[in-house]
Formats: C-alpha cells, sequence, structure tokens
C-alpha cells in the first residue's frame, strides 16, 4: 500500500528535514505507511538540500594524546676508565639446532614461519602439522614440492606443433 503524498504531509516532510530529523524518524512520525525509503525517495524528488543540524552529533576528529610515562631519570656519566689489554673470551658453545621433526607441531603450537601440512585425519587426537620451518609461503621445501605442481599442457603437444596448427588456419 502507498501512502499518498499530501500537501499538509509534503509540508510537515519539508519541516521535519530542515529540522535535522532522520528518514525513519520522519517516516514514524507521519504515519500511515509512509517509510523510510519513501521519505527519502520524497527528499530527492523535492530536491531538499542538507539540513539545519544532522541527526546525529559529528565524531571528533581531534583526540588528545595520551598522557606519556615520565622518562626514566638519565645517569650523570662516569669517570673514563682504563683500558686494559683484553684477552679472548673462549667462544662460547652455540647449543646444536634441534631437528625439524615432522608431526611435532599442533593448532595451538604453530607459527607463522612453520610448515602448516596436514599430517593425519583431522577427527583423530595423533592429527597433527608437519612444523619444520618453511621456506617460502606455508610450507617447507618438500611440502611445497608436492603442492605446487609444475601445470601440465594437455594433449601432449609441443608448442612448435600447436603454433604451424593454428597458422594453418590463416593461410
Amino acid at each position: 500500500m502507498t501512502a499518498g503524498w499530501t500537501e499538509d504531509r509534503v509540508g510537515a516532510l519539508k519541516k521535519l528535514w530542515l529540522e535535522g530529523q532522520s528518514a525513519s524518524q520522519i517516516a514514524k512520525q507521519l504515519g500511515g505507511g509512509v517509510t523510510r525509503n519513501a521519505v527519502i525517495g520524497k527528499v530527492h524528488r523535492l530536491g531538499l538540500s542538507g539540513r539545519a543540524a544532522p541527526s546525529q552529533p559529528a565524531r571528533a576528529t581531534f583526540r588528545p594524546s595520551r598522557p606519556r610515562p615520565a622518562a626514566p631519570p638519565t645517569q650523570a656519566p662516569s669517570a673514563p676508565r682504563r683500558i686494559e689489554a683484553v684477552q679472548p673470551r673462549p667462544a662460547a658453545q652455540v647449543p646444536a639446532p634441534m631437528p625439524d621433526l615432522p608431526g611435532t607441531a599442533t593448532v595451538m603450537t604453530l607459527g607463522a614461519h612453520m610448515c602448516k601440512w596436514p599430517i593425519g585425519d583431522p577427527s583423530s587426537t595423533e592429527f597433527s602439522f608437519c612444523g619444520r620451518r618453511a621456506s617460502e609461503g606455508v610450507y617447507c621445501v618438500e611440502h611445497a614440492r608436492v603442492a605446487y605442481q609444475p601445470a601440465v599442457r594437455k594433449g601432449g603437444k609441443d608448442g612448435a606443433t600447436e603454433l604451424a596448427r593454428s597458422l594453418r588456419r590463416y593461410i
């Protein structure tokens, strides 16, 4: 059912619109089957311009900065130290890297640079991910070879044969 736009309704619409009421608010006040979309359509057909005041307050674009913590007190420079002969320190033992064992990562322990190749049945309790260091992308080198296979041309024809065949059509 469509509501008829009488002169009284149009007058009330103009007044409410210029007061800054929203289309939904105007539709409620006019009643009688007038919808928000009907109000919007009539506003556009009447060519009504901006409002006196927006229906919602404008958001503040300026935010006051948060107070920064006080800088730690600076210490006075110490007296110059005597330089003594430096004796070489024994080389620190670097721990050997842990071997990346496949299937050691779970959903909870999986990191950003770990291989995300699923191992096992996702519905079983033994399900895990490869977990080795991912070279590029989301898989380790071995699983990337399996996941990213080179495209195989259909038909087994080489490029030269296919080109010659396509050129014969135009000769």
